[in-house]
């Protein structure tokens, strides 16, 4: 399953998995379009894939969501909790209440209730043969991204600590729960902040002195997902080029 899975890091993951053999869900909210050509892309390639609208920052809809899942695809192995937003650049003093109300839902009420779906599937508690979770962070969670996205940077800070405390809470019951957190990616959502060139801009001040492409941060998160990092939970990747 991957959340927001149509466009740059969660299409890139999603082509990766079913490309190393996984079923694939899709998950999105708008843009159908983008969705249904990664699977398109995936089925053509001999993979098996579907796309799934469901607003997961809404218990509803992550409950249908994960159930259908359950009839189409079977046995729930992995989550990345991929789907997230920001908004348009600006300094704390100028957020609105409605704002921060957006943010908080899709980068921090959305992950929640997918990893709740998630592990009431994946634990031994319940019956589940385990599983692994990978919460997809930001290096914002580090640098706070003052005059640009403090409450994005705030939201994925939050999701940090949900992964530590939840790989905690479920580490006896099968089921690992990392994270990675990406840096300068060129992805569309620096569009959303109203600076589509945002790491072009950026990006010769880095260490590598360049952007990272999405397939990067899917390559970081299919290795959590794998047995390759069987002994991995609460741990943290950055992908952010030294930033």
């Amino acid at each position: 399953m991957v959340t927001g899975g149509g466009r740059g890091i969660g299409a890139a993951t999603a082509r990766l998995a079913a490309a190393r053999g996984h079923r694939v869900c899709i998950n999105y909210l708008n843009d159908s379009v983008s969705a249904q050509a990664v699977v398109d892309g995936i089925r053509a390639a001999g993979g098996t894939a579907i796309a799934v609208r469901a607003d997961v920052s809404r218990a509803d809809g992550a409950r249908r969501l994960f159930e259908t899942v359950d009839e189409r695809l079977g046995t729930l192995t992995g989550l990345v909790n991929n789907a997230g937003t920001l908004e348009k650049q600006c300094r704390l003093d100028e957020l609105d209440e409605d704002r921060l109300a957006r943010i908080w839902a899709a980068n921090i009420t959305g992950p929640f209730l997918c990893a709740g779906e998630a592990v009431r599937r994946m634990s031994t508690r319940y019956g589940g043969r385990g599983g692994a979770i990978v919460n997809v962070s930001s290096a914002a969670s580090r640098l706070g991204s003052p005059n640009e996205y403090v409450d994005y940077a705030a939201s994925k800070g939050a999701l940090d600590s949900m992964t530590r405390g939840l790989a905690l809470e479920v580490a006896g019951e099968g089921i690992r729960v990392n994270a990675v957190r990406p840096g300068l990616i060129h992805t569309g959502i620096h569009a959303l902040g109203g600076e589509p060139g945002r790491v072009d801009r950026v990006a010769p001040g880095l260490p590598m002195g360049r952007g990272g492409q999405p397939e990067e941060v899917a390559e970081s998160i299919l290795f959590l997902l794998s047995p390759a990092s069987s002994y991995s939970t609460g741990a943290f990747v950055d992908i952010a080029g030294g930033r």
